[in-house]
């Protein structure tokens, strides 16, 4: 069978099973790109994948990701007797350690949450404005949403009566509720207050958090903002880490302050991680694991703990 048909297959397939599938669909268009439109399931070479993979650079993540699509998609292939066997090598060798995910002090955060430092950064940007960009900031670590989700907040899923985000569509294709807290609840409704002007999209669409002319915010845009403003407000990384803190690093700060904080009242933290990994959105435990770095506070909230346990 044609490489091209076969992965189009693949793809209705993993999306008629519920998953979004964006991202590896890409790849293996990419991919299909790489090697020619007419070629057969049965003629990709080994050497073909492998100069896919490998590109110019080292080994990153996006090189496994690339390498976990194909994986995927020979699986199915193979199943469905569109191809004998796969050309994936065997093993490219162990996967890089990652950097750790930056826990942002509470000073950085307030450096980062400033507006002044937020008003140099964005400087006269003309889509982006100061307050909607703080807002953002503000929900990612308020109510550690994932980005996509933060932005893709319509107004009418914000009730400030009860204080909940509605969720919907999130990367599992489902829906959650998020409570938010008082000091979110203020800066929400300051934002809401704010002259609607053009704040809505050409389909009609009034998101929470969009441009000037009500386009949802663009992650070129609201990176390269974040990224000058971690250097006006000297937001660096820590020894060991990543030299550049990341945007999605407020969501693993979230998670780690929170930890914390239980730690710190004496609760049970056993019995609420499984609250916390419901509010973060994840379908099991195994997805909060990579939120929870231990930074020195928190083990040491946990080291006294377990000492109070022991005696």
């Amino acid at each position: 069978m044609k490489l091209g048909v076969a992965i189009e297959h693949y793809v209705e397939w993993r999306q008629a099973h519920g998953a979004k599938f964006t991202t590896a669909r890409n790849l293996l268009r990419q991919f299909l790109r790489h090697v020619g439109d007419e070629i057969e399931c049965d003629d990709i070479s080994t050497d073909q994948v492998l100069s896919f993979l490998i590109g110019q650079g080292p080994r990153t993540r996006h090189r496994d990701s690339k390498a976990y699509a194909l994986a995927g998609f020979w699986r199915f292939a193979i199943s469905r007797d569109y191809a004998g066997s796969s050309p994936l090598p065997a093993s490219e060798g162990p996967r890089p350690l990652l950097a750790p995910p930056h826990i942002y002090s509470r000073i950085q955060l307030q450096r980062l949450f400033d507006l002044r430092n937020i008003e140099i950064a964005l400087g006269r940007a003309k889509q982006l404005d100061p307050i909607t960009f703080r807002t953002l900031l503000l929900l990612l670590y308020g109510a550690g949403l994932r980005y996509s989700e933060a932005t893709g907040l319509a107004r009418e899923n914000v009730d400030m009566s009860t204080s909940v985000l509605t969720i919907r569509d999130t990367k599992f294709q489902k829906s959650r509720l998020v409570p938010f807290g008082l000091s979110l609840a203020k800066v929400l409704v300051d934002h809401l207050l704010q002259p609607a002007g053009k704040r809505y999209a050409k389909d009609g669409t009034a998101f929470l958090l969009s441009n000037r002319d009500g386009t949802r915010l663009a992650s070129s845009t609201v990176q390269a903002a974040f990224d000058r403003l971690r250097r006006t407000a000297d937001v660096r990384g820590s020894v060991g880490g990543r030299v550049a803190p990341r945007l999605h690093d407020l969501r693993h700060t979230f998670a780690v302050h929170r930890l914390t904080t239980w730690y710190r009242q004496g609760a049970d933290v056993q019995r609420l991680l499984p609250v916390l990994s419901t509010y973060l959105g994840h379908s099991d435990l195994e997805g909060t694991k990579i939120y929870l770095t231990m930074t020195p506070e928190l083990l040491s909230q946990a080291s006294r703990r377990f000492a109070l346990y022991a005696h």
